[in-house]
């Protein structure tokens, strides 16, 4: 199969590739940016939930581009509240020109399963990773020729500081992955699967995400964030509500509107409606780990991230206030980062 590897993003093929990945926002996006020095990022995030939720993983792999170019693996322990940045040369990086398959090391990564084969590093509590787990009936965000996916038209724009992809709201797992001496089996587990790419993470933004609700097929995306626009910046929001096989999306450009949003030390609040439903949503903090994220130019330490936080929904129809779902999710990952002040107050 053909594969993309460091220094073959010339040419008129790369930007065919390039134009047609924006109806593939699962694809690696940033061939044409290799070797050019300049600073970005791409990450895919994998949530894994065992069966009876007693351990949430997080495996995120991706690649940075700029003076300290590298790949790299991050393994987030939920239960634990850890983490570990496996770095790899920037020559350990390939992806497949024309679908989600990504090769990092002895890793493999695509829409039917993961493969994980890190060494543990020097770092204390740097475990080997080693494992296998799949992935069986995905539920996407829909693509269409004038919305390819979750960012809607804005995936057309060329000067996103950041884009974003949800992959699958919800799907079913089975394998195992071993960290350090312990094995976690993810047989009838949960999952779900997001990514990001470009130069940076929005200067502000909260995210609220499960998928472990009593009621099976119930998932829960909820990000909210300051986007920088032109000459000024805007507030957006990328809301995602899978119930019994229907997505309901409230988003900055279907014409949904942020009624309520606030946080403080304790949980984070939100309320949205459009024209025909209302979604209220109360997440609450909980200990997390610090992941790595794209900052000035770089790599650094500076993402809280919970995935033991609870999140309370509430779903209802806006003319009569009939509540179509109330329900609590588990093992909910929870991040609230940077300037809050100009997010909360637009």
């Amino acid at each position: 199969m053909p594969a993309f590897t460091v220094g073959q993003a010339q040419g008129k093929d790369n930007v065919l590739r390039q134009l047609k990945n924006i109806w593939r926002p699962e694809n690696f996006h940033l061939q044409h940016m290799m070797g050019r020095g300049r600073a970005c990022f791409e990450g895919w995030y994998f949530k894994l939930v065992d069966e009876r939720g007693a351990q949430p993983i997080a495996v995120i792999p991706g690649v940075f581009l700029g003076d300290d170019a590298h790949a790299f693996i991050q393994v987030l322990d939920g239960l634990a509240g850890t983490s570990a940045y496996h770095r790899f040369p920037l020559s350990e990086f390939h992806a497949d020109d024309d679908r989600f398959d990504i090769r990092i090391g002895r890793s493999r990564f695509n829409r039917f399963a993961i493969r994980v084969d890190v060494d543990a590093g020097e770092a204390s509590g740097d475990h080997a990773v080693k494992g296998t787990v799949h992935f069986s009936n995905w539920s996407g965000w829909p693509v269409t020729l004038c919305s390819p996916g979750v960012m809607g038209p804005y995936s057309f724009a060329p000067f996103m500081e950041c884009n974003h992809g949800i992959l699958s709201m919800d799907h079913a797992l089975s394998g195992e992955l071993r960290i350090g001496a312990k094995s976690i089996s993810f047989q009838n587990g949960r999952g779900y699967i997001e990514k990001d790419w470009g130069r940076s993470f929005p200067s502000g933004y909260v995210w609220a995400q499960s998928n472990h609700f009593d009621e099976e097929g119930v998932s829960i995306s909820a990000s909210v964030a300051r986007i920088p626009w032109l000459t000024g910046s805007f507030r957006g929001f990328l809301i995602g509500f899978l119930l019994r096989g229907k997505l309901y999306r409230y988003t900055t450009y279907t014409g949904a509107e942020i009624e309520h949003i606030a946080v403080d030390d304790h949980d984070y609040r939100l309320s949205v409606h459009d024209k025909t439903h209302r979604l209220v949503l109360k997440a609450s903090k909980s200990g997390g780990a610090l992941l790595h994220a794209p900052y000035d130019k770089q790599m650094v330490e500076r993402v809280a991230e919970s995935m033991t936080s609870r999140i309370e929904l509430r779903f209802e129809r806006v003319h009569d206030g009939e509540i179509l779902f109330e329900g609590t999710g588990e093992h909910g990952c929870l991040e609230v980062q940077g300037d809050l002040d100009a997010l909360l107050h637009s």
